[in-house]
């Protein structure tokens, strides 16, 4: 207990070392989130009517990056996966890292949610013994778990190797490895959950597709990877943590083959909805081409597609893609691709038009944005502690006194 006392008491201490940038960076997080508190209490106060949702379009901006940022997380299976189970060596270093980066975006996942509640005081009814989480027939339980057991899994995992490695002790394999075991399978279902979540959905036939999930799947090992590389390099030049360049490559090359397999099957879907279109196509009309002249999502969806494409195509070059100067800036374009194809382009068409052909377009209101921004804020500024402790004690910055 004592051991445990000093382990957080000197990573606490740990995280007040920087220079003048790091405490900018962290003053410039903590005024992004206070922001967004603010916009919060404002959207709590006056009800969910600042917002750009209504009762047609009762899923936006909030659930568009909940959706995302879900596959963020799960991507960090194509670290635990090599480095625990394969036992590839290239990625001991970073393996940590990209756990650190999977509790960050589980973080913003549930800070969405809670947003997107009108009354979050509400959610109690949700907890079990106290309340009825109607689980196993409600998908949205199923959705609870998962994103929770997950979170546990990729805390306590690095907590326990990171406490070994500050006392000077090496990890006892048989308490922690099961758990890796566990959390790779666990990767897989907290998106495939979130997927049938939406699939399941009869009234909403743009959701109704078995390829769902899988695309789901794809575009997370292709964003996520793309994240995790741009955070391990600016970790590697900032704080001078030896991250290998063939662990970069090898990420860029995941990256680069779920970018084309999310391409291929959003070509299946674009040909499925356009071929022979019914009146179950008019949400992908409305998506790539307008309906009864509302497109407010056009160029959004084509502009993400084409940046798709030209990206993916130039990862697709042996040098271009382990060009470390160009890298980072074509993982940046495909996290940006990929964020409005799978956020506004798969979870607002599904309601417009609406079951009664009704169409009402959505635009996020400013206080939307603000508040996202402070959820984003506050996932980034909890990775940024979590990193700088995780790389103190791999340094030997941090370790228990004798």
């Amino acid at each position: 207990m004592k051991s445990l006392f000093y382990f957080f008491f000197d990573g606490f201490k740990h995280l007040y070392k920087g220079g003048p940038s790091y405490y900018a960076w962290v003053i410039f997080l903590k005024i992004v989130m206070l922001v967004g508190l603010y916009a919060w209490y404002i959207q709590i106060r006056d009800g969910l009517q600042v917002t750009g949702m209504s009762d047609h379009v009762s899923w936006g901006f909030y659930i568009s990056n909940f959706t995302f940022f879900v596959g963020v997380a799960a991507a960090a299976v194509m670290l635990v996966l090599p480095a625990y189970v394969l036992h590839d060596s290239d990625f001991s270093q970073a393996v940590l890292l990209g756990e650190g980066v999977a509790v960050s975006a589980l973080i913003i996942c549930i800070g969405f949610v809670g947003v997107d509640v009108g009354r979050p005081d509400r959610l109690w009814h949700m907890i079990p013994f106290i309340g009825n989480l109607h689980f196993p027939e409600s998908m949205l339980a199923w959705d609870l778990i998962v994103l929770n057991g997950y979170l546990a899994l990729n805390s306590l995992i690095p907590f326990y190797i990171l406490f070994c490695k500050y006392r000077g002790i090496k990890p006892n394999n048989k308490l922690y490895v099961p758990f890796v075991y566990l959390s790779v399978f666990w990767a897989v279902g907290i998106h495939m959950v979130t997927a049938f979540l939406y699939a399941g959905l009869t009234a909403r036939p743009y959701w109704n597709s078995s390829l769902l999930g899988p695309r789901f799947l794809a575009s997370a090992f292709a964003a996520g990877p793309a994240v995790i590389i741009m955070v391990l390099m600016v970790i590697r030049n900032v704080w001078k943590f030896p991250i290998r360049n063939v662990t970069l490559d090898k990420l860029a090359m995941i990256a680069t083959v779920a970018a084309q397999v999310n391409l291929i099957m959003l070509g299946s879907e674009i040909f499925k909805e356009f071929y022979w279109p019914t009146e179950h196509s008019q949400s992908a009309q409305y998506l790539f081409f307008g309906l009864h002249g509302h497109d407010a999502l056009k160029g959004w969806i084509w502009f993400s597609i084409i940046l798709n494409i030209i990206v993916t195509g130039f990862m697709m070059v042996h040098p271009i893609r382990k060009n470390h100067r160009v890298l980072p800036v074509l993982c940046l374009l495909l996290f940006i691709s990929i964020w409005i194809e799978k956020g506004l382009g798969i979870i607002v068409p599904g309601f417009i038009p609406s079951p009664l052909g009704e169409i009402v377009e959505y635009t996020p209101s400013h206080i939307e944005l603000m508040v996202s921004a402070g959820i984003i804020a506050l996932g980034i500024f909890i990775f940024t502690c979590l990193s700088k402790v995780a790389v103190g004690i791999e340094k030997g910055e941090i370790k228990k006194s004798q």
